[in-house]
């Protein structure tokens, strides 16, 4: 906790140091102040980090669930009332509710140490210098491992505003340029929100399967039980794929601005994208069991520097679909890498001919019923969820036999 402490000060301080000079660079030079808080949303976050994580450890998941849905209950709330009833579109610009969403946020971030506050109360404030450079060799690979996730993540819609801006003003004034380059990243970011519902899974499957996995590391059956793992992962994420892809027509009203549905083309791409994603991260547990974290940085970071070349070179051409391709083609070379890079240092012998079928017939039948002419409507919802009902009984029908055996 010290040195996660010590870390974050550092952080805070050299973002309350430049926050002018980073707003400036992300095109926000009137409003340095959503660096602050964000970046002070983020050293609360990772502070809170810590004692989560011990509950995981411990497999208290009713505690780490009200902790975590304590935190999004006041942030929706907060926001509803911030946005319905206190901001005032009509005499207030658009600033003033960016800082009521940030606060919002940073309300949300302050309660988790707040409810987690004995976990900080019974520590044991002694520096221990061993432990921490095991921590360092051990973690540090996987630092680099995750600020190049980040980039995967974001780093598409801030090039997708800049090189766009870059290219429209040679063409319109500044300000029309910059309009219409946020426009097209919220028709990107929209689209992406709803690829994010696979996501929402990866991130609860995750939170359960890392204390498991370690906890399984010690049995001989390990392999046994990591390679079913990964079969009803693979069925599940392909599930959710399908439930999504096949029903845009009903999803896409979370978008409540229509003209951005334009965006919706680029939605099963991306949901394939994390789909390849969970699937990485699924196998990434064999370096940090191995204790050879050095490769997933390195398979991160070649997915940075090939997420930046990609969005260079076609954005400009391409718009927000380059994106969306982009990160479809790095989550599918990390997804192969990781596959590769672990069959040679900590084999698990993982059920290729599952996967094939799972994902090849997922996606034939998605694209079977997009190039079959239905109107939206009823019946076109129907036979969809019907089909994905096929695909469930499909699965079932294929791992029940492991099921029985457990």
């Amino acid at each position: 906790m010290l040195s996660l402490i010590v870390v974050n000060l550092i952080f805070l301080t050299l973002v309350i140091l430049f926050n002018g000079f980073i707003a400036e660079k992300l095109l926000f030079p009137n409003n340095p102040e959503y660096i602050v808080l964000l970046g002070i949303i983020v050293v609360i976050d990772a502070t809170s980090a810590l004692p989560l994580a011990k509950l995981r450890a411990e497999e208290n998941a009713k505690k780490f669930a009200f902790v975590q849905l304590l935190g999004i209950g006041i942030n929706i709330g907060l926001n509803l009332i911030f946005m319905l009833i206190v901001f005032q579109p009509a005499t207030q610009n658009a600033e003033v509710g960016v800082r009521f969403i940030l606060i919002a946020n940073l309300a949300a971030s302050l309660v988790k140490p707040l409810v987690l506050y004995k976990d900080f109360l019974q520590l044991k404030w002694n520096w221990d210098t061993r432990l921490v450079r095991s921590m360092v060799k051990y973690s540090f690979p996987l630092a680099l491992a995750g600020f190049a996730f980040i980039i995967n993540e974001t780093v598409d819609r801030i090039l997708l505003k800049h090189l766009t801006f870059k290219q429209a003003t040679t063409e319109m004034t500044s300000e029309a340029a910059l309009t219409f380059a946020e426009s097209q990243v919220g028709i990107y970011s929209a689209s992406y929100k709803l690829a994010m519902l696979v996501t929402i899974l990866l991130q609860a499957y995750r939170y359960a399967a890392e204390p498991f996995f370690f906890a399984q590391a010690k049995s001989k059956d390990r392999n046994n039980t990591y390679v079913k793992v990964m079969n009803y992962f693979v069925a599940a994420v392909f599930v959710c794929f399908l439930g999504v892809a096949l029903n845009l027509d009903i999803f896409k009203y979370f978008i409540p601005n229509s003209s951005y549905w334009e965006g919706l083309k680029i939605v099963p791409i991306l949901l394939l994208a994390n789909v390849f994603s969970g699937i990485y991260i699924n196998q990434s547990i064999w370096y940090k069991l191995s204790g050879q974290t050095k490769y997933g940085a390195f398979i991160a970071t070649g997915g940075a520097v090939l997420t930046l070349t990609l969005n260079f070179i076609f954005i400009p051409i391409y718009g927000y679909m380059a994106c969306a391709w982009a990160t479809f083609i790095v989550y599918g070379g990390q997804m192969i890498a990781s596959y590769w890079l672990g069959q040679k240092h900590y084999p698990i012998p993982y059920n290729l001919r599952k996967f094939a079928l799972y994902s090849s017939v997922a996606i034939a039948v998605y694209l079977l019923l997009n190039w079959v002419d239905i109107s939206p409507g009823i019946t076109q919802i129907l036979l969809h969820n019907f089909v994905i009902l096929l695909y469930i009984g499909l699965v079932y029908w294929l791992e029940k036999p492991s099921v029985s055996k457990r």
